[in-house]
Formats: structure tokens, C-alpha cells, sequence
């Protein structure tokens, strides 16, 4: 197979699975970042990845918000919300900071692919998303993928992840013109 077949593949692959995804879910996710004082970002691997580049559409959209870990991050006020991406939602470092971000307080969202995950047990808005991995400890969905690992997840949650922005987009009565005025500029 080529590399344009196994992309129209993939496309495939994650056109069926946005079929599992809960639009109640994600209105919900919306609304609670939209309650926030100060949005906090983390995750780790290539969910981390996704996760930043969502971090940077929030700020481009006149959010207050940061990636955990970096050295200019705000300390945690109750009101705050801690948006987690995580699919298997035991991810080690994950979960004491959800522990943490909790007993101060602070809300929590999670996009996983397992909703009786630790972090989910935690988490006040949980956003179930499709994919396979080795690392779920629990059934999660029933899928198959041609994709090693987690990229479905990872793949699903990056275009959740915009579709998000679409819709704080449309609430805020932003655009990208306006957006762009808050686009980094020293690059």
C-alpha cells in the first residue's frame, strides 16, 4: 500500500469512530472552559503534543491560560480548570496532578478513551473519545485500528480538540482575524 492509500485509510478509520463521540459530552467541555478563571493545560506524549497546540488556540482566543510545567504558570486558584488529556487516564504524572489540582480546588476535564480511569473518577466534565491502545485497563470501546498504539486517540483528540475551538470560536464571537491579532509575533 502507499502512503496516500494509508492516509485515506486512516481518514476512514477516524470518519467511523466520530461516530462514539458524545456531542452532550463536549458541550459541556466547552462550557466549562468558558466558566474558567485560568485554564491549565497537561499531558503527556503525543497527547501532550495535541494538548499544547489546544493550549495555544485558547490563548489565541483571549483565554487565560497555560501548559503545566512551564516556568511562567500561575499558581492554582479555586475556579481554575485543569484540562487533562489523557488516554488511558493512568498516566502516573497525570493523576498526582489531578490529585493535587483537586484538593485545591481546582475543576477538571479529561479527554481519554476511558471513563473508569483513575483521572476519570476525578474529573468533573469527561469526554470519552475512540481509539486503541495497550496501556487501557479497562475495555474502553470496542474498536480495531490499523494504526500502531494510540494514534487514533491521539488523531481523534487533535481534531476534537479544533471542532472545540470552532465552537468557543462561535461563542466568543471571535474570528480568525481577531484571533491572529494575539498570534505570536517575536518567532
Amino acid at each position: 500500500m502507499s502512503v496516500k492509500k494509508n492516509t485515506a485509510e486512516i481518514l476512514k478509520e477516524l470518519t467511523n469512530n466520530l461516530q462514539y463521540v458524545n456531542d452532550e459530552q463536549l458541550d459541556r467541555f466547552v462550557d466549562i472552559i468558558l466558566e474558567a478563571n485560568h485554564i491549565f493545560t497537561a499531558g503527556a506524549g503525543r497527547s501532550g503534543v495535541a494538548i499544547r497546540a489546544f493550549t495555544n488556540r485558547m490563548m489565541h482566543l483571549g483565554l487565560s491560560v497555560s501548559s503545566v510545567g512551564e516556568i511562567s504558570n500561575p499558581h492554582t486558584q479555586p475556579g481554575d480548570l485543569l484540562i487533562v488529556g489523557s488516554g488511558s487516564g493512568e498516566t502516573e504524572s497525570l493523576v498526582a496532578m489531578s490529585r493535587k489540582a483537586k484538593k485545591n480546588g481546582v475543576k477538571i476535564a479529561l479527554i481519554t478513551m476511558d471513563n473508569a480511569s483513575t483521572i476519570a473518577q476525578m474529573a468533573d466534565v469527561v469526554v470519552v473519545l475512540p481509539g486503541v491502545s495497550p496501556k487501557l485497563k479497562n475495555a474502553g470501546m470496542n474498536l480495531t485500528s490499523i494504526q500502531p498504539m494510540g494514534s487514533a486517540f491521539e488523531q481523534i483528540t487533535f481534531l476534537t480538540y479544533d471542532g472545540m475551538i470552532l465552537e468557543l470560536m462561535e461563542r466568543m464571537n471571535e474570528t480568525s482575524e481577531t484571533m491572529f491579532l494575539r498570534h505570536a509575533d517575536l518567532e
